[in-house]
Order: C-alpha cells, then structure tokens, then sequence
C-alpha cells in the first residue's frame, strides 16, 4: 500500500523554526507543513496590508523559507502554509525572492486566493451570528472577512507542480488533507476517506502539541527534552490511517496519552467536526502504540460537507491602555492594592471614558481567586492596570496614571511599563462555497 510521509513544521505564527529543519534534514517526508495562522492574526494582517499592499503575510516567513527551501528543493519536500495571511501573492513574491537569493532555480510557487470575500458579503444578508444582525446593521469598523478554504484550491496548484504552496485563511486541517487527496487519487466526495485524512491533519496542525508540547506536567505527565522537542510526522496510508511518530533524537513523545489530547482539542462535538471538505466523524477512532515514539490511528469516518464555509470578520472593537509597576518588600501586596485604589479614583478624577477595568496583583489574584492562593505575604507583587476605552489617546492616559505613581503613590514603587493598542475582535457568519472563486498564481525562480 502507498504511503505519504507528512510534517508540522509550525504549529502557530511564532512558533520554533529548528524542529523544521531537521525535518526537512532527516525526517524523509514528502511534504512540510507549516500552520501558522489563526482568527486574529489574519485580522491585523489586513491591517497591515492596509498601511502597506506590500504587507499581510507571516512576519517569519523569510526566516523559514531561508532556513529549509534549499533542503526542500534538494530533497524533493513540497512546502504547503497558510504564511500568506492577508497576502499569498506578496508572501510568494518574497518565497521567490529568497529562492533566486539562494541560487535556486526551477522552484514553483503558488499563492492560493479566494479566502478574501469581504466584497463579496452582501450587507443585507450576511448574518453575523455572534451580533444578531446582518452585516449592514454591524455598528463596527469592518477591517478584514475570510473565509476557511478546503483543500481545493491546494490540490489543483499540486496538479499544477508547485513545490511551494502559500495560501491564506485555508482550514487547518485542509492544508494536510490536500497531499493526501492529491497523493492517492481520492475523490472529493469519498467522505470516509476525507475524514480520515482531515482526522490526520487535525492531528498534526498543532505540532509540537502532540509530541509532548503543552502537554508535559511535572510528576503527572513527564515529558523529557522539551529544549528540543520535536515535531510530528505522519506516515498516511491510501487508506487513510496513519502511524503518528518524530524523529528520534529529538525531545518529547509520542504516546497514547499525547495523541488523545490532541485528538479531542478545540472539537465541540467529536461525530460531526465540521470542515470545509467534509463532516468528519471521530466518534470510533481507535488509538494504539506501536512502539517508542509510534501510535497507530484509525477508525475516521465521514458525512458528507454542508456546503457552507465559516467567515471570520475582523473589527475594530476598542483601545487598551496598559500600565504595569513593581513593588517589593514588606508590605508589598498592601502598598500594590493602595495603588490599585488610587488608580481606580484617578480613572473617574481625570473623567477617562471606559469600557472595561482590569486591576491585578500578579502573584496574588491575576489568574486565579485571592480566596485560593496562600495567605503568606508575598516578597514582590507585580500590578497591572489595564482599561478598555473608545480611543488610543484616552488609552494612553491609562499607562500615564500609572507611571505618576513613582512619586503620587505608595513608597518603593518601580519599573514601570506601559502600552496602548487597538483591538481587533472576531465575529463569525457562513457564507455558502458557491459564492467563492479559488484561484492560484504560480511563480517560478
């Protein structure tokens, strides 16, 4: 039976770029995937385009095409990520440019569009689910609507030879399925299969979330080497199942355990994972060790796809102003609390407009309930002061307020910081597949 060897080389937008290379290095795969984008990071990429068209893709995109396009080219490694954010095309211009930087020729890329359907959305129609309204009525500044792709428009600029695939907002899961479909023929309604294929992308988005990354708990769950974790390879069948494995020599596991958490992350309802290729069913998968470092995975299943695509819409939503300040010593936590107090007078004194207050000690009270943490008097507290308001220069009174503590608050206040930032929020609509266009430009060096 054909086998596929896949790799995570991301499993978010910041994420570590050596575990990347050794699988390009020594990992034997077939193809490199990286995941890199989630529902806010696209928002601030439209952003970005916006103050710059030349902008919108993974700020490291350069540094992980430097780092394994010539080891790809050499070895045969097909390179698929969803970097291009805001802008595949811009992303690909760069991947080009890196590649004829490095001497490569012959690469192909293909920068996958059609996610971007912000003038496609009619505003007397589109419901926005999480505001009760249709578009037209959403009293906030839209700056950004993506729709989640299928694996689609991947599969066709595979056909087409590219060795390096750069797409937008794709779905997850979508950018590991789509090598499996191309690879072993699958027909597009073959929904078991698809399933299966979509169980192993699902599997494998999160990257080191699997091979022990998130997961390690000292003295409950022990995770070795973690400094070297490394990232997952899933040898697919034309079956559809898989064996889950890293390269050995690396840090963390893979076990039963690690599998099963990740098999269950972000999964509201485990029969109907719902996805733009199809309705996968992970209600009978079966997990099982096959030795070190190697899990056996089977049972996927499938429904047939709804036909709809979720749109994520980007919006401005507010300011935040920030302001953080130490104190230490006896007494620390009752001189942080006197100088919470004076901020929430100043913020009513000074008539700053807001939206939401969030004053903190870290130490005591910033994550869990006061009522729970021990009653020792803590060395060094740490207070945050942070406040929602309508506009960036009411935001930066917040870290201002905080700063005249050194010398308006109480004794042995110090290293003060402070920020403001717009905050851009997410609300969600389907929108039917019909009214999409997915398309792709291909570049060679």
């Amino acid at each position: 039976m054909k086998t596929i060897r896949i790799g995570t080389g991301a499993g978010f937008s910041g994420d570590r770029i050596e575990p990347a290379v050794e699988l390009a290095e020594r990992g034997e795969i077939d193809y490199l995937v990286f995941e890199c984008l989630a529902e806010r990071t696209i928002a601030l990429a439209q952003q970005a385009k916006m103050r710059d068209p030349g902008a919108g893709f993974d700020p490291l995109l350069e540094r992980r095409m430097r780092a394994v396009l010539a080891i790809c080219q050499e070895k045969g490694i097909r390179i698929i990520s969803n970097m291009g954010a805001a802008n595949p095309v811009a992303a690909a211009k760069c991947t080009i440019d890196i590649a004829r930087e490095l001497g490569l020729t012959g690469l192909r890329v293909a920068a996958v569009q059609g996610d971007d359907v912000l003038d496609v959305l009619a505003s007397d129609t589109f419901f926005i689910d999480e505001a009760d309204c249709v578009l037209g009525d959403f009293e906030k500044q839209v700056v950004s609507a993506n729709a989640y792709l299928g694996a689609g428009g991947i599969v066709d600029a595979l056909a087409a030879g590219a060795d390096v695939i750069l797409t937008g907002r794709a779905a997850d899961p979508s950018m590991f399925l789509a090598p499996q479909i191309f690879e072993f023929g699958w027909k597009m309604d073959d929904w078991t299969k698809l399933g299966r294929g979509t169980l192993v992308g699902h599997l494998l988005e999160c990257a080191g979330q699997i091979t022990g990354g998130y997961f390690a708990d000292p003295g409950i769950k022990d995770v070795a080497d973690l400094a070297h974790l490394g990232f997952p390879i899933a040898e697919v069948g034309e079956d559809g199942n898989a064996v889950i494995t890293k390269l050995s020599g690396t840090g963390g596991c893979v076990t039963e355990a690690t599998c099963k958490e990740q098999l269950l992350y972000e999964v509201h309802d485990p029969k109907r994972y719902i996805q733009p290729d199809v309705i996968a069913d992970f209600s009978a998968v079966k997990i099982a060790e096959i030795g070190p470092d190697r899990v056996a995975i089977s049972g996927g299943n499938g429904l047939p796809k709804t036909g709809s695509l979720k749109v994520s819409i980007g919006y401005v939503d507010s300011c935040v102003g920030e302001g953080q300040i130490s104190y230490a010593g006896p007494g620390a936590v009752a001189r942080g609390r006197l100088a919470l107090d004076i901020l929430h007078q100043r913020l009513e004194l000074a008539n700053i407009p807001s939206q939401e207050i969030r004053g903190e000690l870290i130490g005591v009270n910033s994550v869990v309930p006061e009522s729970t943490t021990s009653r020792d008097d803590p060395a060094e507290v740490r207070l945050r002061f942070v406040v929602r308001t309508n506009d960036l220069a009411s935001a930066a009174r917040i870290g201002e307020e905080v700063e005249s503590l050194y010398l308006n608050g109480p004794a042995g206040g110090g290293g003060v910081t402070k920020s403001t930032r717009e905050i851009v929020a997410i609300v969600s609509g389907l929108l039917g597949e019909e009214h999409l266009k997915t398309h792709f430009e291909m570049m060679e060096a």
